[in-house]
């Protein structure tokens, strides 16, 4: 099982690795850099808003059924034209409900018209991801990660000759918006032709008794990501509501954001693959401690070797890829890219707790951050704006998944993660002194910046943070 991890991540990661950052740095930024930080700040509040009752599409129900496939594979002929018409369903509530409370917050006329085409890509997304659970479940992960990367190939040959032709018209956030829902609707396509196939034939049909049934059983996973959505996505709407400027402040967090969410995109595609095999390995009574010491050491180490550089380099990276905002951005990129230390630990022990079917302490460690991440920006935003809303975000994602390892060793006994917690303070405290070290060399910054970061792979093989016989051993042999 280690095999299929460290094999279908490489895959993953490389597909992932090549085409998405691509678009968020090449296409994201170039969006936001000719349409300017205020027009990109609203988007960037109206999609958090969106993606804040996105769960509302899902209530739970694609990880209860990428944990369901996996341990059930014969279920998915049985339960997918049920669960096609229960997502379709769902989706016309959420799209009340979203519409609703945009009135209720007090958007205008042309931010509901933005957020109604949002609100129709959020569908889009949730039903990909709800497609994908089941290839996933089935353990098809090549396929999935094809399918993980497939959307943004779309977008970014869509928005090349706007963004870089002579023949078209600058482009705004409508058509970007446009753009990115096109290349979701045909992703959807893909993989709804996918799982038919596999499912064989297909009669839709809606059936109560089973709705409810999927709906009680998923409760939890609904409840947990809804209370993540909040603590996750709601600064940007935070700052557009509370700070009157048009969008300014949401429109600088976005850009220091960006990066965030590029390296969070790792985690999630690890968890993505962890999900259904802790699932199937913790049904057939296997052990997952070499597991979790595996998966969390190498997304731990790269996150701390992240943090570093974007520390250190902040102001480097900023100017060289933004026109407006370069200095108060510089101020929040570091601080927001310290989350991903937190991110790589919840989606790692998190994920396991999820598949164990912990979902009830899962939901009140959640529940914990959700009331720390808005007191913090109740607090903060008013005073120190979009800082403070990143320091707020640090402090939750340091919390929720700092909780989530003492629940872990307490639930499993792991022996291992004392000690894999001592080679990594290790291998942060040499990764600082390595990052420091290189912004002193007599070199352009991107050299120095590329000799940080193979030191500290140095450094991480010296400390055993990564074993290459091990990895090595593990793909070879399994």
């Amino acid at each position: 099982m280690k095999k299929t991890f460290i094999t279908n991540l490489i895959l993953v990661l490389t597909l992932n690795l090549s085409i998405k950052p691509f678009f968020i740095f090449a296409v994201d930024r170039k969006v936001q850099n000719i349409v300017g930080p205020q027009e990109f700040g609203v988007y960037f509040a109206l999609f958090g808003f969106s993606f804040i009752f996105n769960v509302l599409l899902d209530l739970g129900i694609t990880n209860f059924n990428n944990r369901n496939i996996a341990q059930n594979t014969h279920l998915l002929s049985k339960h997918f034209s049920r669960m096609v018409i229960l997502k379709l369903t769902l989706g016309l509530l959420y799209l009340a409900i979203c519409l609703g409370a945009g009135l209720a917050w007090g958007y205008d006329f042309r931010r509901m018209k933005l957020l109604l085409i949002l609100c129709f890509m959020q569908f889009l997304i949730s039903f990909i991801a709800y497609l994908r659970s089941n290839i996933s479940g089935m353990h098809l992960f090549k396929t999935d990660s094809v399918l993980s990367a497939m959307d943004r190939m779309i977008a970014i040959a869509i928005c090349a000759p706007f963004l870089w032709g002579h023949f078209f018209p600058p482009i705004d956030i409508m058509d970007y918006v446009y753009v990115q829902t096109a290349a979701y609707f045909s992703v959807a396509i893909i993989a709804f032709a996918i799982v038919v196939r596999k499912a064989g034939f297909i009669k839709f049909t809606w059936n109560r008794t089973f709705s409810l049934m999927i709906l009680k059983k998923s409760f939890p996973f609904a409840l947990l990501g809804m209370i993540m959505s909040f603590y996750n996505r709601i600064d940007g709407s935070m700052l557009e509501r509370m700070v009157h400027d048009n969008g300014t402040q949401a429109g600088i967090y976005a850009q220091a954001f960006r990066f965030l969410d590029a390296t969070n995109m790792i985690a999630v595609l690890a968890a993505g693959l962890l999900l259904p095999m802790f699932s199937r390995m913790l049904k057939l009574g296997e052990s997952v401690e070499s597991m979790i010491k595996t998966a969390y050491t190498l997304l731990f180490a790269l996150a701390i070797v992240v943090a570093c550089g974007c520390a250190f380099y902040s102001g480097n990276m900023m100017t060289m890829l933004y026109a407006n905002d370069v200095s108060e951005t510089s101020v929040i990129f570091p601080i927001l890219m310290c989350c991903f230390m937190g991110s790589a630990t919840q989606y790692v022990f998190g994920t396991l707790l999820t598949a164990n079917g912990n979902l009830k302490s899962l939901n009140i460690i959640a529940a914990c951050g959700f009331i720390a991440n808005i007191t913090l920006n109740l607090i903060l935003i008013p005073r120190y704006q979009a800082v403070g809303a990143a320091i707020a975000s640090l402090t939750t994602q340091l919390l929720v998944p700092g909780i989530q390892v003492f629940v872990v060793r307490k639930m499993f006994g792991f022996k291992v993660i004392p000690k894999m917690m001592g080679t990594l303070l290790l291998f942060a405290l040499g990764a600082i002194a390595i990052a420091y070290g290189s912004t002193r060399l007599p070199f352009n910054w991107i050299i120095s910046f590329g000799a940080m970061i193979a030191a500290c792979g140095i450094w991480a093989l010296a400390t055993g943070v990564v074993n290459i016989k091990s990895i090595l051993k593990m793909v070879k042999v399994g």
